[in-house]
Order: C-alpha cells, then structure tokens, then sequence
C-alpha cells in the first residue's frame, strides 16, 4: 500500500474522490508519522489527534452523502500556532500565551473547517513570529528535516519542516517579512506571501500588521494554490481585506503545465536582490540555473537595478519594531495569559515582571527598539523616515513591473546554517532575509519554490508579482517547477533524507 504521508495534497484529494482511501486513515498515517519524527523535527507545538480524526470522520461522512465542498476536503493540515484555533491552545511561540484557548477562529481557520480540512495540531514557531531561525520559541527550537543540527527557517519553520518531514500534506504559515518563504527556501518547500488584504488576518495575532500576511506552505506550486483559494477572499471583520475578484489559483498552476507557459514572458534580476555580500556561491549557481531553465523555455531575462531597495531592511527593522511595541502591549496580564504577581505588587508591578518573565530576548529587543523609533523627538527621524523609504520602495516596484511580468531573486542569500550559530548576532540573523523583506515594504505577492541543493541542502527561488496577480506567480512557479523537476528526474522533497522514526 502507497505511504499516504508521501503522497502531495492534490494526489491524496485524487486517492480521496476515487474513493481509494478515507480521510481517516489519511489522516492517522500523518499522526503517526508525527509520533514516529517529531521528537527529532519539534515541528509541532500541540497535536490535536483527538479533534482532526472527529474532522476526518465528519469529512468522510460528507463525502458519502455527496456534501463534498472543496477539492482538498478530507486532506489534513498543519496550522501555525498563531492563528488561532477555538479551544485548542495558541501560543504564538510565546510563554505569555502558554495555555490560551481562544473562545473564536482565525477566519482562515473557519475556511479550512468549511472545506473539511482535518487540523493535526499547532506548529512552532519564533516568539510572536520574531526570528529567522525559529530559535526564539518559548518552547524550544525545530530542527529542519534536511539536517537536524540546521535550522529550519523562521518564524514558520514549525509549518515548513512539517510538511518537509511528511509530517502533513500542507500547512498555513504567515509572513511578514519573509516567515513562509524563507522556511520554504531552507527546507525545499514551496511558500507564498499573498497580495497584502488578499486573505484575511481575522485572528492572526498580530506582530505587524501593515506587513503580515497569511499563507500557505506546501511540497508543490499547484498544492499552494489549492490552499490559497480556500483561504483567499473577503472578509468584513479585516478592514484590509480586499473585494477583488479572485481567479482560481489551482487554474493559474495548472496552466503552468503547458508547453508554452512562460513563452513570451519578461523577467526582471533586481541587482539588489540577487548580486553581492552575503549570497552563496552555491545559491548563486542554482539560481542562474533556473534563470537558464525560464530562457530555454522562451523567457527574456532582464538584469536591473531597483535602488531603494538598498534602504529596505533598514526600514523594515524600524517599522516592523514600532509595530510590534503597539501590538504586544496587550500581553499586560490583565485580560488574558501569563500573570506574574509578586508579593505586595500594584498593577503596575505584576505588569512588568509578567512581561519580564513572559517574554523571550528577541521580542524584548523589538519591543524596545520599537518603542524607542515611535518616542517624542525621535518619531520624525526614524518612524517617519523608514516610512518615506517604503514608500520609495513601493513606487520602485511599480516602474519595474511597467517594464517586466516578473521579478526574481534568490529567495535566501544561504543555505540552512546551523543552530545557535546566528542567535548572539541579531544583525546577521535579520540580513538573512534581505530578499524577502521588500516584498512584504510593497504589499506584493511572492513565491518561493525549490531550485536546487548546494552543500547538499535546498536552496529556493523566488518570484514576485504585481499586487492582486498571485495567479501570474502559481502559473510560473508551476512551469518551473515542472521543468526542474523533468531535469532532477523526480521532486527535490523526494530526494530529502529519511528520518529515523522513533
């Protein structure tokens, strides 16, 4: 019989509909999976086994009496642990949300129990999404399933090694400077940052809100579109979710299939995001490989340079901060959460040795950093400054995209590093996602999808689009996907190593 925990999540929706297996038995091969690889992966933080088989016996039984709502109905997912889930404990990696039950859904949580979509548990993650490592998790680090001494990108590398390790079919992540794709790039998934408003952040708990962002990790291009338009579309309780008319994304990937998918198509290299300091020779080598593999198959490649994007991450470390100061200054142990009270405390003193005791260095270090840039005397010079830069930024992708259909980079300037390398160097650690921060400045969609292995570790390829064209990227993911693929001789996740099972 087929190990159902190998199979992508549109091959088991095919096994599903043939009625070749049930959703059940789909969903205890990955809960057993987790049981045999997840002491060595951490990729989960809480396995719900109890409530994803109630929601696989539910969604078999809607299947018999013909109620089938979506093409992934039946499929088990993996969640990230900052959407919350009602009754089942969300964190966000934190140790001040240790043991909170949400009373409500995140909207896209609704989505996926409407489509029928079993829940296997809550991934880890970095500590309200604050790292690039998943290393700043109050509940320890994940290890990424190509090499257990690595990290697995951060904040969703509890999401990504999930689905590396076969551990779930697909999972959600967010992204609000690269969370989704630079896991994706470390761990050989696919990963995708929606346009901004394009899925509803309805109970995504906040780190920045103008920049985060929901989306899905998968092994394919065409798995990621299949989540991406259960998640997708309008919700009123966002104020910044969109009414645009979505078009179906599976579609967009599928037609990526066809011989002539990308014929004709203008690809634009910004400099800034694919030459100099930091980028690996092996990453270099790989990426114009697949730069290669788009011009045999009758793309134009354009080199150009998109100046401002020199200032990015320096504006995204103070306006990402600012916005993290705003949003976690509800972890106040009043309302909810941890509360710390010492002896003969006021409010004011259980307040601070609560956040003290609940929070990690690194959303200390933001919170402060944030706190400082939005200070009377010093909002104008940095607040308001990195906010005239992202501006810049947001008009630089514009022009670029009245010349090209797409833009593309290396998605990390470097492989998977090892853990505890990066963690006394916040500097490092925050350059490590130099090609993904402008994406999220801009409000625009991207793409990361694997394009090789260098020092025999995946390395990801990255593409972005105009805002409200995610349909452009799965078509041209899914073309390049299947011409490396055709080149490899099989998918790069089947190639990653076996974990021993316990």
């Amino acid at each position: 019989m087929t190990d159902l925990t190998k199979l992508t999540a549109a091959e088991l929706a095919q096994r599903l509909t043939a009625g070749e297996t049930t959703s059940v038995e789909a969903t205890q091969a990955h809960l057993d999976r987790i049981t045999a690889v997840d002491g060595a992966v951490h990729a989960y933080l809480t396995v719900d086994a109890e409530g994803a088989l109630q929601q696989a016996e539910a969604a078999d039984a809607a299947r018999a009496a013909g109620e089938t709502t979506s093409p992934l109905a039946g499929v088990p997912i993996a969640v990230k642990d900052n959407l919350v889930t009602r009754g089942l404990e969300t964190t966000a990696g934190s140790r001040i949300l240790e043991g909170w039950q949400p009373p409500y859904d995140a909207h896209v949580i609704e989505r996926l129990r409407a489509a029928g979509m079993p829940i296997l548990g809550k991934t880890n993650m970095d500590e309200f999404a604050m790292g690039s490592s998943t290393e700043t998790s109050g509940f320890g680090a994940t290890n990424n399933p190509w090499g257990l001494d690595r990290i697995p990108g951060g904040s969703g590398g509890g999401s990504a090694a999930a689905v590396a390790a076969f551990e779930a079919p697909i999972a959600l992540g967010t992204d609000t400077g690269g969370s989704v794709r630079q896991p994706a790039s470390v761990t050989g998934t696919v990963g995708v940052k929606p346009t901004y408003g394009g899925v509803s952040r309805y109970g995504a708990i906040a780190m920045a809100s103008s920049l985060d962002q929901i989306g899905p990790a998968a092994r394919t291009v065409l798995d990621a579109a299949l989540l991406h338009d259960v998640i997708g579309g309008h919700d009123v309780r966002d104020q910044t979710s969109m009414t645009h008319d979505w078009p179906s994304f599976a579609s967009a990937a599928q037609a990526g299939l066809e011989s002539d998918a990308v014929a004709g198509l203008r690809v634009g290299v910004p400099r800034q995001l694919a030459e100099g300091e930091g980028f690996e020779a092996g990453v270099r080598e790989r990426f114009q490989e697949a730069l290669d593999v788009l011009t045999a198959r009758g793309a134009t490649i354009t080199w150009i340079d998109l100046d401002t994007l020199d200032y990015a991450v320096a504006a995204y470390y103070l306006l990402m901060p600012a916005e993290v100061s705003s949003n976690l200054a509800r972890y106040d142990s009043v309302r909810y959460g941890l509360r710390v009270t010492p002896e003969g405390a006021n409010v004011e003193q259980v307040m601070s040795a609560t956040r003290a005791a609940g929070f990690g260095d690194e959303a200390k270090r933001r919170i402060l950093l944030g706190t400082y840039a939005l200070s009377s005397g010093y909002y104008d010079a940095y607040y308001g400054s990195a906010q005239k830069v992202r501006t810049l930024v947001q008009g630089d992708f514009d022009r670029a995209f009245g010349e090209v259909d797409v833009l593309v980079a290396p998605t990390s300037p470097t492989v998977a590093w090892k853990l505890g390398e990066r963690l006394d160097d916040p500097t490092a650690m925050y350059v490590a996602d130099i090609t993904t921060i402008p994406a999220n400045l801009a409000g625009i969609p991207a793409l990361s999808l694997p394009m090789g292995l260098s020092e025999g570790l995946p390395v990801g390829f990255q593409l972005m689009a105009p805002a409200r064209e995610d349909a452009r990227l799965y078509q041209v993911g899914a073309a390049l996907e299947a011409a490396l693929n055709e080149q490899w001789g099989s998918p790069l996740y089947a190639q990653a190593p076996e974990l021993k099972e316990a």
